[in-house]
């Protein structure tokens, strides 16, 4: 495969376009398996269009407070996976190009400008207060991320109403 570097403005319509909500996001009173430490979960994610999307979940088991909460897109015809979105617990970053170090909650966004310079889409980061754990940075995902919801009911958006 190319190299294939996607635009700031690819970024945006992908992240903003109309996805559902995938079955059982909202229903984490259950366990995540657990493998190596880690907890995960993936999920499918449907949208009208013909692209590929789904939501990882990740969190080390030794301190909830270090996860991931990722929107990541297939790239047609590939198995490669771009993380779009990624929802980062407390840990320490560096954003290299801006030569900036900080630790606690942070949303990395992809950029044209990482993957031009050889990092990896989605390395830029910025610190964030709106979320405090695994649950509420999924809120934040799906807030933010195009995501509709044909099932007001559902646990992610009961919480906060």
């Amino acid at each position: 495969m190319s190299h294939i570097i996607l635009t700031d403005e690819r970024i945006r319509e992908l992240i903003s376009e109309p996805k559902d909500i995938p079955e059982g996001l909202g229903s984490l009173g259950r366990p995540m398996p657990e493998r190596n430490g880690h907890r995960h979960k993936e999920f499918d994610v449907a949208s009208k269009s013909e692209n590929i999307f789904f939501i990882k979940l990740r969190q080390l088991c030794a301190n909830p407070l270090d996860f991931s909460v990722i929107l990541a897109y297939q790239l047609p015809g590939f198995h490669t996976l771009i993380r779009l979105k990624r929802y980062n617990g407390k840990h320490h970053h560096t954003n290299h190009l801006e030569r900036q170090r900080f630790y606690g909650f942070h949303i990395h966004t992809a950029t044209q400008r990482y993957q031009s310079a050889g990092f990896r889409p989605d390395h830029f980061a910025e610190m964030t207060n709106r979320y405090w754990d695994l649950e509420s940075a999924i809120r934040c995902l799906v807030g933010d991320c195009g995501f509709k919801s044909p099932l007001d009911e559902s646990p992610l958006f009961r919480a906060k109403q």
